[in-house]
Order: C-alpha cells, then sequence, then structure tokens
C-alpha cells in the first residue's frame, strides 16, 4: 500500500509500541523456543542421539572427543548457560510487564530472541551428529542475528541486554573459534600455534565493547568464556601456553570491566553511545 512504512512489516524493526497480536506472537514465540532449546540441551548434555551420523556423541562428548586448542570446559559453560537460561526467564516476563518501556525493549529484541533460540536448537541437533561444518554455519549467522540486536538495540535495560543479547553473543564469539577448530581439524602443531594467535581475538573483541559500548557485560562474560577455555587446556594440553594465554586474557577482560562497572573506566566515553541514551546498558544504572 502506497505510503505504508516497510518497517511495519520487519519483524527485527524497533519500534516503540507494538500491537496486541505482535505481544500475543512474542510471548508465544518467545516461550517455545525457550523451553524447545532448554530441553534439548539439557538432553543432549547427558545422552547422545539415537540415530543420524555417526560418530554420534553428547554435547561434551563431541568436545571431549576433540581435544582443539578451543576445547571448553564442560563444567564452566555449563553454569554460564544455566545462568543465562534463567535470566531469559526473567527476560520473559518482562513481556507480561506493566512498564510501558520494558515491554517495548523487550518485544524489539523478540525476533532477534527467537533466532537465536531455534539456530541454536538446530545447531546442537548439528554438533552431537557430527555435521560441523553445518553447525559452524548456523553459529555464523546466529553471529550475525545477535550483532545486529546488539548495535540495534544498544540501549535496551541491562536486565534485558544481558539474558538476550550480550549473554549470548558472548558465547556465539566464543563458539565460532571451539567449533571452528573442530570443523578443520585442528590437531596438528600448525594449527596451535595459530590458535595461540587467534586466541587474543576474545581479548579483541571484549575490549572494544568496552572502549566503545562501556559494556562490562560483555567484558565479564568474555572473562568466564576465557576461564573456561582456560580450564579446558589445561587439562587437555598443560604442556601448551594456549590455557595461560587463556587466563591473561580472563584476568584483563575481569579487571578492566570490574573499572568500568565501578566508574573507574580507563577509556575515554566512546562515541557510539551518546551521553543521553536511553537506558543505555553502559551507562550508570538509573
Amino acid at each position: 500500500m502506497a505510503g505504508t512504512d516497510a518497517s511495519e512489516y520487519n519483524p527485527f524493526s524497533r519500534r516503540d509500541e507494538h500491537s496486541r497480536n505482535a505481544l500475543v506472537g512474542y510471548k508465544i514465540g518467545t516461550a517455545i523456543s525457550w523451553l524447545l532449546l532448554v530441553i534439548t540441551s539439557i538432553y543432549y548434555t547427558f545422552r547422545a542421539p539415537g540415530e543420524g551420523h555417526k560418530p554420534r556423541r553428547t554435547i561434551w562428548g563431541q568436545n571431549s572427543a576433540h581435544h582443539t586448542p578451543f576445547a571448553l570446559n564442560s563444567v564452566i559453560t555449563s553454569i554460564y548457560w544455566i545462568v543465562l537460561y534463567l535470566l531469559q526467564l526473567g527476560y520473559s516476563w518482562h513481556l507480561y510487564s506493566s512498564e510501558t518501556t520494558y515491554v517495548a525493549a523487550a518485544a524489539n529484541v523478540g525476533s532477534h530472541f527467537i533466532t537465536h533460540n531455534l539456530l541454536i536448537f538446530g545447531f546442537i541437533h548439528l554438533w552431537v551428529r557430527s555435521h560441523f561444518w553445518l553447525a559452524l554455519l548456523l553459529i555464523v549467522v546466529n553471529f550475525f542475528n545477535l550483532s545486529a540486536a546488539y548495535f540495534r538495540h544498544s540501549t535496551t535495560p541491562r536486565t534485558i541486554h544481558i539474558a538476550t543479547v550480550s549473554g549470548p553473543l558472548a558465547w556465539n564469539f566464543v563458539a565460532l573459534y571451539w567449533v571452528g577448530a573442530v570443523a578443520v581439524g585442528s590437531h596438528h602443531i600448525a594449527a596451535r600455534i595459530v590458535a595461540n594467535i587467534f586466541i587474543w581475538g576474545i581479548l579483541m573483541y571484549g575490549g572494544f565493547f568496552l572502549a566503545a559500548y562501556k559494556d562490562y557485560t560483555m567484558g565479564f562474560n568474555l572473562s568466564v568464556l576465557a576461564a573456561a577455555l582456560g580450564v579446558g587446556q589445561f587439562f587437555t594440553a598443560v604442556i601448551a601456553v594456549q590455557w595461560i594465554e587463556a587466563f591473561i586474557i580472563m584476568a584483563i577482560l575481569f579487571l578492566l570491566s570490574t573499572a568500568v562497572a565501578s566508574g573507574n573506566t580507563p577509556f575515554k566515553r566512546g562515541q557510539v553511545v551518546s551521553e543521553d541514551a536511553e537506558r543505555a546498558p553502559l551507562l550508570a544504572d538509573e
């Protein structure tokens, strides 16, 4: 129809208000996709699939079977996801809030969150059945999905931001290394040398969000995942330097994130988010 704004039909666009039908759709889509992902991740944590491409293993069985330079510690990473799932329950509650600002913010990231849940659901099924390249493809697609969510909705209230954007995005970035290393079969010495260089990308990525967005949530998230990488490497290749680098990255990100969170930031205020950005997750709490 002439004169109609195309953004009205874009489920990923930012809106100040959402129709009643749209909110019902987000509530249903969020609940179903979240339950689907949680149930699937729990099931394949303890059981390997009984059908499909071989070898078939549990989520962490695949991690243990491939001693790559980016193999993660299952305990720390699992705790990370358990906390994230609980935070996402809180996010879902915002869709039912009486505060219109929070409802709009939750709905604005709703399409990205539902897409993330479905992509990781598909990733798990491919990962446990050893379809590593296809699994990596879904991780790449989700990285762009979550990155778009971050840059489109950088002023989302912090509780929503952590649960649906920074928490999943931090893991997805590390998963690019984790899954990619398995897909390319990085078990030889040359691959480990390359990995010793690439691992610093985690620090650079976290440093970007700390410097440009003052987003200490990304810094803390990546520091936890760097710890998971360090512990995982310590128990698989003690002689290698990968675990030492991972712990150095963890410490630097943690210290910088703590400084930013306390207001004693070593960075000048970034230009990506304005000083008066409403409810910016990187600015001081309201």
